[in-house]
């Protein structure tokens, strides 16, 4: 008796505020308009199901390059938010795969920005309004990658092929990277807290980075020694461990409260396992350089086609499974209101 009040409780608390004066009308024939008598049968609660939660607005996809498609942008740009070139949008990212394996009731607003970190997500890059003003109450589902450029890891990785072969500048990095990761906790939870703050009933679904490098590296790659390889993949699983374990315990809070909506962490180092730099078929691009400019491309270890289908795959997975507890999403439906076309009552 004690849960199932509890229950019912929780999911009052998540109902629209409209709702609350017709339950007071129904149940305790106080609040009804004047001269209507109280109607007994209450709004019926229905609790909706993750993937029902995902479709039921707009899905907002947010983020760095890892979201945006730098690895295939040259290739496939996305006709999308003129003015923003910079951002190396593409119709190549998983962004529009999502999009066309689930229906949306509010369409796609695909607005990730290739070199975002977190503060630049919520405070804006390029001249561009900041990603985060771009999630609105309609959103129901928010994807996004984020935390690579606030671990620094272009830079990182520019370090290690940059140097004297056989010299340690890429492992000497090791204290630096760490502190930034670190660091990381707090932009990601504010990240989190924003997001939901405009869109407190969507589900949240934030994507991890791959393993750049075979898990056991047997060859220089790229410059790369095989210790730079591991020293790198290292990094990229401690990187994927910080934010995964701000985003569960952001949900877990979530459903401590018995609110609406969901964060979660979708892993993906393993995602490209067997296909890594180096492989012959890899699903990250290896090191490509711009002979001309004499300058790294930046689609230099960013996903390929097929590693863009994968993260979509990732995705879709995750929409279809949820956050692995009961989303506390209800929808409400009032007996009382009067049918289309029905007569009004006499």
């Amino acid at each position: 008796m004690a849960a199932a009040a509890i229950g019912v409780a929780l999911a009052v608390a998540c109902l629209p505020l409209g709702v609350y004066p017709r339950l007071a009308c129904a149940v305790l024939d106080a609040g009804c308009p004047t001269g209507a008598a109280p109607r007994g049968e209450l709004p019926r609660l229905t609790r909706l199901t993750a993937v029902q939660v995902a479709q039921s607005g707009t899905y907002v996809a947010l983020g760095d390059s890892y979201s945006s498609g730098e690895g295939v942008w040259e290739l496939d740009q996305a006709p999308v938010n003129d003015g923003a070139d910079r951002c190396h949008r593409s119709e190549g990212s998983y962004v529009p795969l999502v999009a066309e394996a689930y229906r949306f009731g509010g369409g796609t607003a695909f607005y990730a920005c290739s070199g975002a970190t977190t503060r630049q997500l919520l405070s804006g890059q390029y001249g561009q309004p900041p990603q985060i003003t771009r999630v609105t109450a309609a959103a129901s589902l928010v994807t996004l990658s984020i935390g690579g450029n606030d671990a620094g890891f272009s830079k990182v990785l520019t370090g290690c092929i940059v140097k004297i072969p056989w010299s340690s500048a890429c492992v000497d990095q090791d204290a630096a990277v760490n502190r930034r990761i670190e660091e990381l906790r707090t932009s990601m939870l504010q990240v989190l807290r924003e997001v939901r703050g405009r869109a407190p009933a969507a589900r949240v679904i934030v994507l991890g980075y791959p393993r750049p490098f075979p898990e056991q590296p047997v060859e220089s790659v790229d410059n790369l020694t095989v210790a730079d390889q591991r020293w790198l993949n290292t990094m990229t699983r401690r990187l994927n461990d910080t934010v995964g374990s701000v985003v569960a315990e952001f949900d877990r809070a979530i459903a401590a409260f018995g609110a609406p909506g969901s964060a979660e962490y979708v892993d993906a180092y393993e995602a490209f396992a067997g296909h890594e730099v180096g492989r012959p078929r890899p699903f990250l691009n290896g090191l490509a350089v711009d002979m001309d400019e004499l300058r790294v491309n930046a689609r230099s270890y960013h996903p390929t086609g097929d590693g863009y289908r994968r993260f979509a795959e990732l995705i879709t997975k995750q929409i279809a499974a949820g956050p692995g507890r009961p989303m506390n999403n209800v929808l409400v439906t009032d007996p009382n209101a009067p049918r289309q076309g029905a007569a009004p009552p006499r």
